[in-house]
């Protein structure tokens, strides 16, 4: 068995951009990706103008412009009959702005340009079993049918499966219990809504928060996250209802900037569902294994980071991976420097998104978060700074 320098587990935006990065550095790389791409997942599809020099540099942004939504502008609050909107910051010294794209076309680019790097791409595979020791890592994989396992022997993994899903390997999270604050996801696309392009605005509704913008192929994502016991209201107010469903009439009905922009709209295909989300920080990982995207830590989807956080992380971690030497001691400094930089760029994003989430979300706080945003609307051009809109990475292309 031959040993690699590195098992990646998970294939999504985090993972594919570490593998590329790895592989890029003439590394040993091998993916693991359990669903079969391409493939819709909940999911605001932001991404934010920071992170398109990031594509670029990884040679697949070229292929994703010409499909990603209109340049983001402005950011917007629909919340109750407030309908306002402010001017999106922009990176210093930069024209770039964000702009949205369906995962099915990102994930599927990332991890396509990672196999063209040299990275040995598992799909679809599991991750169902990982041990390590001071030699390295085994990780255990085995096919959809479960009828094929292999044996994967590696220097570091890097855990970017995520963290909405149970499971039984070292780097998922300690299963909680379920209870009415859990935050639940919900994604779906529509067509002719009467959304303005160029403007992404906050929605927030009783029981919880979410986000409309213009994607690929003239499609509006709106995505939105709502408290467990706030579902089950909408589902009994709207009996017979598939939960989505009874979740976008409720968020309609409390909010005339979603009831305007979805009149006279189409969904297009099912509803998606996730969670529970738990936002905050969580680790970097231990020992040989490095945790990027929304396990090693998650703001609230209401400042709209989540996909850049996920390419960016999964960058951090693979520079910093590939700069040390194959010993105890490079392994210790790569892992150092990859908490330090993680910090640095990502600490500030999670602990505003909880402050935005309690000021606008709590009972207590949220008439008068509005009244200030409605009253103020550059307090939204601020939040959106300091959700991390204008925060560079240092590149080394």
């Amino acid at each position: 068995m031959k040993r690699l320098d590195a098992v990646v587990i998970g294939g999504g935006p985090a993972g594919a951009t570490a593998a590329l990065v790895l592989a890029r550095a003439g590394l040993e790389v091998a993916v693991v990706e359990k669903a079969a791409y391409p493939r819709r997942k909940v999911c605001g599809e932001f991404v934010s103008a920071t992170t398109w020099p990031l594509l670029r540099d990884l040679g697949v942004a070229d292929m994703l412009e010409p499909l990603a939504g209109p340049a983001v502008r402005r950011v917007g609050l629909f919340a109750g009959d407030v309908v306002v909107d402010a001017p999106m910051p922009a990176p210093p010294g930069s024209d770039a702005w964000g702009r949205a794209l369906g995962r099915e076309h990102l994930d599927t680019a990332l991890l396509d340009a990672a196999a063209d790097a040299g990275a040995q791409v598992f799909q679809p595979w599991s991750a169902v079993g990982a041990e390590e020791d001071d030699e390295g890592c085994r990780v255990t994989i085995s096919d959809r049918e479960g009828r094929s396992t292999r044996l994967l022997d590696a220097r570091v993994v890097v855990a970017a499966h995520g963290s909405w899903e149970p499971g039984s390997l070292p780097s998922h999270p300690r299963p909680l219990k379920h209870g009415s604050p859990d935050l639940l996801g919900f994604k779906a696309h529509f067509t002719g809504t009467r959304l303005p392009p160029g403007l992404m605005p906050l929605v927030l509704f009783p029981g919880g928060y979410g986000g409309m913008v213009h994607a690929d192929a003239g499609r509006t994502s709106f995505s939105c996250c709502v408290r467990r016991d706030a579902l089950g209201r909408c589902r009994r107010a709207h009996r017979g209802l598939a939960a989505g469903e009874a979740l976008v009439l409720h968020i309609a009905e409390s909010c005339r900037g979603v009831r305007e922009a979805l009149e006279g709209a189409r969904r297009e295909a099912a509803w998606l569902s996730a969670g529970p989300i738990r936002p905050g920080v969580r680790n970097v990982g231990r020992g040989r294994i490095f945790t990027v995207g929304n396990l090693a830590g998650e703001a609230h989807p209401l400042v709209a980071e989540g996909i850049s956080m996920a390419i960016q992380s999964g960058w951090l971690a693979a520079q910093a991976i590939a700069a040390e030497e194959s010993t105890a001691a490079g392994l210790a400094a790569a892992r150092e420097r990859y908490a330090r930089e993680w910090r640095s760029h990502f600490a500030r994003r999670v602990r505003a998104s909880s402050l935005f989430a309690l000021l606008t979300t709590s009972r207590a706080t949220a008439a008068a978060s509005v009244a200030a945003m409605g009253g103020a609307p550059s307090i939204l051009t601020w939040g959106a700074r300091a959700s991390g809109k204008t925060h560079a990475l240092p590149r080394a292309a």
